[in-house]
């Protein structure tokens, strides 16, 4: 599962015809790079740095790219455009000056970060938990309360929230698994920032230990989901159909999801 509203996108929806009228447009470009400019960056062939009113916008060419595309990380601000190999410098200029306003308004949106420490309240499976010191090692959940050590507490909770994780994650997709008469090989628990979890065609499954801080059914639905891949590794007909034999009510997760994924990358537990 794709890490969905983590990005602002603006495209160019025309593809490489309105690319070509672009083009035309702005000539030689000289006018655009008075106040844009561009750099190779080594090493990376295609890639370049473009900058625009003190902003540096990554430029991606891409030969599977059919458009301009224009995104902003809500996570860190990063722009990013990604463009086909046959559109010129000129152009990609002359669309990032034309979505100036639209690249302020998007970066002004991005994440405020919360850092996990003691007096702090966290969201553990969606409920907002007080965080309070302890003289124990380890992090531990009672009531709405997480004690934790006075020392590195963010790390501390970090551990405790991957283990949580991983736990939750083997006990339901064995049962999801019997439903489906599928089971995975192996379940990885990271910190991913697109993606909430995937499946591999060799069965390994992978997801993100911050879906432990989302309402218990948003964790439920993306191992559902990751496990009906076990037997469409697609999202045909036949693939939500066996989400829903696992959990017949996944819309309202996955809308959860989609809505207020961001904000479970706004805590920091360094």
């Amino acid at each position: 599962i794709s890490s969905v509203g983590q990005f602002h996108r603006a495209a160019c929806h025309n593809g490489l015809r309105l690319s070509k009228a672009f083009a035309q447009e702005c000539g030689s470009g000289a006018a655009a790079r008075q106040d844009v400019m561009s750099q190779k960056v080594q090493g990376h062939g295609f890639m370049e740095r473009i900058a625009l009113n003190g902003i540096e916008i990554a430029l991606r060419r891409s030969p599977r790219a059919r458009r301009l595309s224009l995104r902003v990380s809500r996570l860190d601000g990063r722009v990013t455009l990604t463009l086909p190999l046959g559109v010129s410098d000129t152009l990609a200029r002359k669309f990032i000056r034309g979505k100036s306003d639209w690249i302020s308004r998007a970066r002004a949106e991005v994440v405020q970060f919360t850092q996990v420490e003691i007096g702090a309240r966290l969201p553990v499976q969606g409920t907002a938990r007080h965080l309070v010191a302890t003289d124990e090692k380890v992090a531990r959940l009672q009531g709405d309360t997480i004690f934790a050590p006075r020392n590195q507490t963010g790390r501390c909770i970090r551990v405790w929230l991957i283990e949580c994780a991983r736990q939750r994650a083997w006990t339901l997709s064995r049962e999801f698994g019997e439903v489906i008469q599928r089971q995975p090989e192996k379940i990885t628990i990271r910190d991913t920032r697109s993606r909430w979890g995937s499946c591999s065609e060799t069965g390994n499954i992978m997801l993100s230990w911050r879906l432990m801080l989302a309402p218990v059914e948003v964790f439920d639905y993306v191992v559902a989901h990751e496990v009906a891949h076990l037997k469409e590794m697609n999202h045909s007909r036949d693939f939500w159909s066996t989400v829903g034999q696992m959990i017949p009510s996944y819309q309202t997760p996955r809308l959860w999801l989609r809505e207020n994924g961001t904000e479970l990358h706004r805590y920091r537990f360094d």
